[in-house]
């Protein structure tokens, strides 16, 4: 008998984005035809999560046109071979959320945005964030994806 996905909580599923390496954030481009790419994204809060991008490309031109995205994460992924089974499976934590990307313009939200994503990724390296921030807010696009719906979290133990 093979071991089915398990559906988790919201909750769950927010600490598999909080895990994952990088979100792959899928849009719809001006054509209708599907764009995704992965993003290194961190979480504020239950909803609104971030990431910081040059202020022209095709992901800006995706959500000009249609704010609508849709997160997927995993977390862990180990491929496995089930000997007494004889079947080939793969055990997951994963998460996917559909949400609403805005430009964030006040520059505090801007600020609070670039030091969640720098204490996420690179920590030892805060003292120079303020430094960085004077350098370079001007020129870097936040982007804010709020959440229109719980995050839905599956796993296979």
């Amino acid at each position: 008998m093979r071991k089915a996905s398990r559906e988790r909580s919201a909750e769950w599923a927010l600490e598999v984005f909080d895990k994952a390496p990088y979100v792959t954030v899928s849009m719809i481009r001006s054509d209708g035809s599907p764009y995704g790419l992965p993003l290194s994204l961190v979480r504020s809060d239950e909803k609104n999560f971030y990431f910081h991008c040059a202020d022209e490309g095709e992901k800006i031109d995706c959500l000009r046109v249609n704010p609508v995205v849709s997160l997927s994460a995993v977390s862990r992924c180990t491929p496995k071979y089930e000997e007494e089974k004889n079947n080939f499976t793969e055990y997951f934590n994963s998460a996917i959320a559909i949400g609403r990307a805005e430009f964030v313009k006040d520059r505090e939200e801007k600020i609070l945005a670039l030091r969640l994503l720098c204490e996420r990724f690179l920590p030892k390296y805060m003292s120079h964030f303020d430094e960085a921030i004077s350098r370079s807010l001007d020129r870097t696009t936040i982007v804010r994806i709020t959440l229109s719906e719980p995050p839905v979290g599956k796993q296979k133990p």
